[in-house]
């Protein structure tokens, strides 16, 4: 599962920095306690990446961050993402709610906020689901109303992920209620305080220990400065979030997979019966392979669309890759610790292996971030729009495209639906 090849000396720097992280600053029992519950939010193990310059690797380097690109941030969060669901989003934060910071704020927004959050110095988590919704994120019923120089912030939030420990919030809050849903909502800044309250922690299947909570806001007062990006504007600020924290979701998932990937395989090594190693039967074997497969194309599509974004691709299109990429390492997860299960037979469902607890995490990825279903709905539709850019109004066989190139990237591409011994039969080409 090596993927040396993709990594130039910086690249695999990074990598072995980050093993070291994962190997010497993240206790066992730690993972253990999370699992556990009793602990609520792990605030060292934040402060312990900051110490090694680790958090938001995609930021200036003037704000505490070093510069790099999207290639550089997956690679970290594919290591850590070992550790499970919980330790993977933490470390992921600071590179999400940095995203919003670093592209719409100010620049006291980031001295303020962005920079001790990757100095370590301060904890952060996005207030985006409410509990009349999820996946209906222009529905929100928050609030935020103009007092002078502050917002007076109303409402809640809930599955907020980090919110036991965090000292700020991103907050999503209808700033117009007149306006059409998608153009009233605006971002804020909320430091944790007067009428902002962490309400109540989840009873969680598994990704525990995170500090997963409800926020509840009454009166908060908010200053205007702490306004992320422009008034009402907020629905701009939501659809460049969803790469952040679709990818960084992906690419902990690519981990877990591996996780489990490797424990099943150990155990088929060494696991007998009818005298043989269990790797020697291929209801085994073949499971190895299909999630060894599964795993390579979930990390290739990965690191595409992590090169598509740093490259400056169409925004369109990356929306696409990112919503393959959160589908497919997602699900990939899924199925391999399934596999894995699996092959441990009776002992992968005891906490003698971690495989349980791989299985209860991998589980939630699933969902958050917007649901597997929800990326269907964004990939099919940025793909129809990719085509009627392309095609316009009739798609190349009704208008002959080698006579008449269309637009966009396939203009050049062969016209394969003339292919065909019958091709020029428009009549039996009945579409309506």
């Amino acid at each position: 599962m090596h993927h040396d090849h993709l990594l130039t000396p910086e690249l695999r720097a990074l990598r072995d920095e980050v093993r070291a992280f994962v190997r010497e600053d993240v206790p066992r029992q730690l993972l253990l306690d999370m699992d556990a519950d009793k602990v609520r939010y792990p605030r060292e193990y934040v402060e312990k990446a900051a110490a090694r310059n680790l958090l938001g690797l995609r930021f200036p380097k003037e704000y505490g961050g070093r510069g790099l690109g999207w290639t550089s941030e997956i690679l970290a969060i594919e290591e850590i993402g070992v550790l499970g669901t919980s330790l993977g989003c933490l470390y992921s934060l600071p590179s999400i709610i940095g995203e919003a910071i670093c592209r719409f704020g100010t620049e006291d927004q980031k001295q303020r906020y962005l920079r001790p959050t990757l100095e370590g110095r301060l904890m952060t988590a996005e207030a985006l689901t409410e509990p009349r919704g999820g996946s209906d994120f222009f529905g929100t019923t928050t609030t935020a109303g103009r007092e002078g120089d502050v917002f007076v912030l109303d409402g809640q939030k809930r599955f907020v992920v980090g919110a036991e420990g965090a000292d700020y919030f991103l907050v999503y809050a209808r700033t117009d209620p007149d306006a059409p849903p998608h153009k009233g909502i605006s971002a804020f800044l909320v430091d944790r305080g007067p009428g902002v309250e962490v309400a109540h922690v989840y009873g969680l299947m598994g990704t525990r220990g995170g500090g997963t909570g409800r926020l509840v806001f009454r009166g908060a007062r908010v200053p205007a400065e702490n306004l992320v990006g422009r008034l009402n504007g907020a629905a701009e600020i939501f659809y460049r979030m969803m790469v952040p924290e679709r990818l960084t979701s992906a690419a902990g998932a690519v981990g877990m997979a591996r996780a489990a990937l490797e424990v099943a395989t150990r155990y088929a090594m060494r696991r007998k019966a009818f005298g043989r190693p269990i790797k020697d039967f291929q209801a085994v074997s073949f499971k190895l392979a299909d999630s060894l497969t599964l795993v390579d194309a979930a990390h290739s599509l990965l690191w595409s669309t992590a090169v598509a974004d740093d490259t400056g691709a169409d925004p369109s299109y990356v929306r696409r890759l990112v919503s393959e990429t959160k589908k497919f390492c997602t699900e990939t997860a899924w199925t391999v610790v399934n596999h894995a299960m699996q092959v441990l037979g009776g002992i992968g469902y005891t906490n003698v292996y971690p495989v349980e607890r791989l299985l209860r995490d991998t589980r939630l990825i699933m969902i958050w971030t917007g649901t597997n279903e929800i990326m269907d709905l964004i990939i099919q539709h940025e793909w129809f729009k990719e085509k009627e850019r392309e095609w316009g109004e009739a798609p190349p066989a009704a208008r002959r495209a080698a006579a008449t190139p269309g637009q966009g990237a396939g203009a050049s591409a062969r016209d394969v639906e003339m292919d065909a011994e019958n091709a020029d039969l428009v009549e039996e080409k009945v579409y309506e």
